[in-house]
């Protein structure tokens, strides 16, 4: 074959030799810039208007920090308003009427727009209240300035709209620039933009093309056929172009083509279509909205309906968007708050475009809250879910939470989901996550499929670099090669752009026709590419597993940021169970009140409080100060609504019963109780107040204070009972004394266990009936302060040199404050700094739990008038005890971490999340600390620690300071940890009993016997007691089934073989397992009971390691079996009289 190709004798010209890096710098001089005046930029506009005739704009400005409804802000009287105007301060509201005339001469335009930029977020409105889209302003990369005026307005040459404009940026109003900065409460905005302006698209285009290939020639190796296609073409087009003459602008999108491929602009969508049928990168758009975190809950009102309603005018006009959206709160609020857009919502929802995903009512904190409230935030998020749009989720998706409690994949599957996506991990700050898809194995051993995106992030840009790193940064292409790209700015909301979109469909040309880059799919689901990983994958037996929790090495000091909200999260959680419990039993009875009616509403209003303040920025402590001012209001109200509930079920229950700090008040000679909402028995030590009336109640007290006022009761609640009663020192309790020499050495003791406070330190923790010291020799316990100066995230991290800097603090000023016999205390002070820290250590006569051999507890109840900065309170004991791994309770159940340096993993768990507990132990003994309101915990060798306070000033300069009272107990225990009563004794620490003045005259009331009671299984907890979700409420009616839900688990992580016993006046119909959202899976056996007792109901249950049982029983009504008040009592679980 011959070429037709001339090939010139003489040659005299330079050659084509370039230089190829100044060639590819010159690309960024195309746009913007210092040579904005002539490239590009310079005619992307053909017409730019401004001011009277043919923008008019009025405004009114609400008052103060309040945000007034559509209807509301219309009824004001609103001023003229021009450009240039400032408006202010941060976060306040301004509601605009615009008026815009358009020329005849701009219907030859394939586009006129409003360009709206007040330098801070926005939102546009029909003039009827319809909300249209957002808008974001000022220079950023989220920057979202134009409204398309629809066609028909600009050839009737009049629009209208209303703006409503909010005076804080994207990321709020941080004061110095720097994002996690408190925020300025006093920054203005002003107005840049308020223009008619016509785009010229045809020059838009050219530069998403120009953007596409420069992005091609900065992700793709230099030696790649593609990248030097992409560059040689980007710089031709950079010598076509002439901002002169507009014909050169079709001219450099016709050499676009050699890259993108010959008309590939007028397939439009349908360019998803052609190409690989199998695709590796999939496409969602997203927005991620922070509930709350440098802006409050209201803000974030605003945000979400900005953010949604511009991705559904996306959808309009890009018909493969499909967006993706969590946490039925925001749809909760939109409903409320902006019924159109909701409805407009909802289209998309049920046309397959706005997806649904998460089945959480937000996107919580997956560390700190309890199992239950777990549980919570699926079936609250699902009900809704499928109480509004028909359909429950099936993909759990945390892409932001800061570690993930290894309880999640049971729950995620009981909740009707087998999906998971998150990306935390990635932010890893010492070890790289081995893995991008995987099985997610649980403590329990369920499993889920994750996809932990390998573009490491849920706010993608859909730049060529984000669908290349895809494929390039997949942790296990070995088995599975599939990637998904969560894109659309986020955290502060706005979602996909349309550049986003046009960039996608330009990389899916180009991928079409070329193997150097991966092929993007769009108009998919999450669900279509989780289904499509598992048939990829079969069933996911391709894939590694990771078992138990995914650690983030990041953001450690969350733990324990914000100690009021923490303790506002634990204390509103045991209210909610203790109220679930008592109205489940009240409404059952009804004994005394024939019209009491179960407060489902309440219960779920204060339900949505707590599980909204489990945000993951708000319950870790890494929100504003605005936030937690929102948040304790929230906790405030949940307290008093669920004691007024409580205080309505005891009216029920034991009438003419009140609180017993109301006995000094009352005249009426009465008697001490105490309600027990926990299924454990238990002896308790309460203090009794003795001033007034109550001075009648120092008989039934074992100890009274020097003055009289406060005596110390013991109460004894025997198994299968919920009532405790006032008693007085039984044969096997421990009198317990505090001594000192009169110096500096001070010793609580009884006869399980003894403390020595000698020089402000602990000094030696002896098990008296071992002889055995739990101290390490020549090592003392207490309270230590470490210098805590993170090296950026303020409030979010702890980082591991701050072990390095400690300083031991000493007790002062110790005295007695009670001497026994009943409970032994030493008041002791400790000065640092500017603060003061109050502890009253105290010894009780009885041990933690009723198990044979437990030993007492030593409280430590703190009182802290806080106001250090940047130093990290701890309470330390460096044990005499050897274990590779301490123990740590989690949601329904308990992991185990490293004590040791022996990898980069170990270390880098030197600061972790605990609940209830943390125990230290090796065979034959071991050590546990309490809590009751604190998260952080650690062990580090022998030494183990509760973390108590942080003094961190970004994002909120005050975070903790002021006044905190928390506890926590110390607890020796014989055996191993799997041996020992830790699990109980720290539910009963954190479960308190309702104590009660009785009248006499009503201790004789007749009572109905025990429902409940779990037998055979000691590992398994009897967690929750509620009535069922569909039950009729309002309806007092025997037409109707009551339904009792009870939630159940398996503690020490072994098999369990329990036995139900359901009482014989319970008229039982039916008994069935459920999931989480009480669908019932399997129906359960009902056995009869042979041993002649009160209980006719027997339901056998098998429990594996972990696992959560939900059992609902069907009653058909109650009998009400009583008991005469002096008549016998035929079992000892029964409900006692009073």
């Amino acid at each position: 074959m011959t070429s037709s190709t001339e090939y010139p004798t003489l040659n005299y010209g330079p050659g084509a030799k370039w230089i190829k890096h100044l060639t590819q710098n010159r690309l960024g001089t195309f746009t913007g810039g210092h040579f904005a005046d002539v490239n590009l930029s310079s005619i992307l506009f053909v017409h730019r208007l401004d001011g009277e005739p043919y923008v008019k704009m009025q405004v009114w400005s609400a008052p103060g920090l309040s945000k007034p409804s559509f209807k509301e802000a219309m009824k004001q009287k609103f001023r003229p308003a021009k450009k240039m105007e400032s408006f202010g301060p941060s976060w306040t509201n301004h509601w605009w009427k615009i008026s815009i005339s358009i020329p005849a001469y701009f219907q030859q335009y394939e586009r006129v727009q409003f360009e709206f930029d007040p330098g801070c977020e926005a939102m546009v409105f029909t003039p009827d209240g319809t909300p249209l889209q957002g808008i974001t302003g000022g220079g950023g990369g989220d920057r979202r300035v134009d409204h398309i005026i629809p066609r028909e307005y600009v050839k009737k040459g009049a629009y209208e709209l209303v703006i409503e404009s909010s005076c804080n940026g994207m990321f709020g109003v941080p004061w110095n620039g720097d994002t996690i900065a408190p925020p300025d409460m006093n920054r203005y905005f002003g107005l840049a933009s308020a223009d008619l302006v016509v785009p010229n698209q045809e020059a838009w285009r050219l530069l998403w093309d120009f953007q596409t290939l420069k992005e091609i020639t900065e992700t793709l190796p230099g030696h790649t056929g593609l990248q030097n296609k992409a560059l040689t073409v980007a710089n031709e087009i950079m010598n076509v172009f002439n901002n002169r003459d507009l014909a050169s602008v079709g001219k450099a999108r016709k050499l676009a083509e050699e890259v993108l491929g010959e008309g590939w602009d007028s397939k439009g969508a349908k360019i998803y279509d052609e190409g690989p049928q199998r695709t590796q990168v999939w496409g969602i758009g997203y927005c991620h909205i922070d509930t709350a975190w440098l802006w409050p809950y209201s803000v974030t009102q605003q945000k979400v309906a900005r953010s949604w309603s511009t991705q559904v005018d996306l959808m309009e006009r890009y018909p493969e968007h499909r967006f993706t959206c969590s946490q039925a709160q925001q749809f909760k609020w939109l409903e409320e708050l902006y019924p159109p857009l909701f409805e407009r919502v909802k289209e998309k929802v049920l046309e397959g475009k706005f997806h649904l995903v998460g089945g959480a009512w937000v996107e919580n904190d997956a560390n700190m809250p309890s199992g239950e409230a777990l549980v919570r935030q699926f079936l609250y998020g699902q009900r809704y879910f499928e109480t509004r749009f028909g359909k429950r989720c099936d993909t759990a998706w945390l892409p932001d939470s800061f570690g993930l409690t290894g309880s999640l994949p049971q729950l995620i599957r009981l909740a009707g989901m087998k999906y998971f996506f998150t990306q935390k991990l990635s932010w890893n700050n010492i070890n790289v996550f081995p893995h991008s898809t995987f099985n997610w194995v649980g403590i329990d051993g369920s499993q889920v499929l994750c996809h932990m995106t390998p573009v490491d992030t849920y706010t993608a840009q859909a730049t060529v670099g984000d669908v290349n790193k895809g494929v390039t940064n997949h942790k296990n292409l070995e088995s599975s090669d599939t990637a998904l790209l969560v894109f659309g700015n986020g955290d502060g909301g706005g979602g996909p752009l349309n550049k986003m979109l046009e960039n996608l469909r330009r990389i899916r040309a180009i991928g079409n026709n070329n193997r150097e880059i991966p092929p993007v799919s769009m108009g998919h689901s999450v669900e279509d590419f989780f289904d499509s990983l598992l048939e990829d994958t079969k069933a996911g037996t391709k894939l590694p597993n990771w078992n138990g929790e995914l650690y983030l090495e990041f953001h450690r000091g969350t733990y324990t940021s914000h100690g009021s909200i923490k303790k506002g999260n634990r204390k509103s959680e045991i209210l909610l169970r203790d109220i679930e419990h008592l109205a489940t039993f009240a409404s059952m009875y009804r004994t005394n009140d024939s019209k009491y009616r179960y407060p489902k509403s309440t219960i779920d209003i204060c339900w949505e409080k707590v599980l909204l303040n489990q945000f993951h920025d708000v319950l870790p402590g890494s929100a504003i100060g605005m936030v937690y001012d929102d948040a304790e209001k929230l906790y405030a109200e949940v307290r008093k609504d669920c004691e007024d509930a409580l205080e309505k079920a005891f009216e029920a229950l034991f009438p003419e019963s009140s609180p017993l700090t109301s006995a000094a008040n009352t005249r009426t000679p009465g008697t001490i109780m105490a309600y027990n909402t926990t299924f454990f028995p238990r002896r308790d030590v309460i203090q009794v107040p003795l001033k007034g009336y109550a001075s009648s109640l120092k008989s039934q007290v074992v100890q009274a204070s020097e003055d009289g006022s406060i005596g110390y009761a013991l109460l004894d609640c025997i198994e299968g009972s919920h009532v405790a009663r006032a008693s007085g020192l039984f044969a096997d309790c421990m009198p317990a004394s505090a001594f000192t020499n009169g110096a500096d050495h001070f010793v609580l003791r009884n006869s399980s266990v003894q403390m020595t406070i000698s020089g402000g330190r602990i000094t030696s923790i002896l098990d008296v009936q071992l002889g055995r010291e739990l101290l390490e020799t020549g090592k003392t316990g207490g309270l230590v302060i470490f210098e805590d100066r993170p090296n950026y995230w303020d409030a979010w991290d702890v980082e591991v040199h701050h072990l390095e800097k400690m300083t031991p603090l000493e007790f002062s000023n110790i005295s007695v404050v009670a001497g026994g016999p009943l409970r032994a205390s030493l008041r002791a002070v400790v000065k640092y700094g500017k603060s003061t820290i109050t502890t009253t250590i105290s010894l009780d006569a009885i041990p933690a739990t009723v198990k044979h051999e437990s030993r007492s507890l030593f409280h430590f109840d703190a009182l802290v008038d806080w106001h250090e900065r940047h130093e990290f309170l701890k309470f330390e004991l460096p044990l005499d005890i050897h274990n590779d791994n301490a123990t740590y309770e989690t949601q329904f159940g308990h992991c185990q971490r490293p004590t040791h340096k022996n990898t980069t993993l170990d270390i880098a768990k030197f600061e972790v999340c605990g609940h209830k507990f943390a125990d230290l132990s090796e065979y034959g003994y071991g050590v546990a600390i309490l809590s009751e309101s604190k998260y952080g915990f650690s062990c580090r060798g022998n030494v183990l620690r509760i973390s108590l306070l942080r003094a961190a000033t970004a994002p909120d300069a005050e975070q903790d300071q002021g006044s905190h009272a928390f506890s926590w107990a110390v607890m020796p225990h014989k055996g191993s940890f799997l041996e020992s009563d830790v699990p109980v004794a720290a539910y009963l620490y954190n479960s308190p009993l309702h104590a009660r003045y009785v009248p006499d005259k009503a201790s004789a009331a007749l009572r109905p016997r025990s429902p409940f009671t779990l037998r055979g299984a000691p590992n398994v907890f009897l967690e929750t007691i509620k009535r069922g979700e569909l039950d009729h409420f309002d309806d007092l009616s025997a037409a109707h089934t009551t339904s009792i839900v009870l939630r159940l688990y398996e503690a020490y992580g072994g098999h369990a073989q329990a036995k139900l016993h359901i009482a014989d006046h319970v008229a039982l119909a039916k008994a069935s397992i459920t999931n989480l959202l009480e669908d019932e899976t399997e129906e359960l056996r009902i056995l009869s009971n042979d041993d002649n007792t009160s209980e006719s109901h027997v339901i056998h249950l098998d429990f594996h390691a972990f696992e959560v049982k939900t059992v609902k029983l069907d009653i058909r009504s109650v009998h009400h079996i009583v008991e005469q008040a002096g008549s016998p009592v035929e079992k000892r679980d029964s409900w006692l009289v009073v």
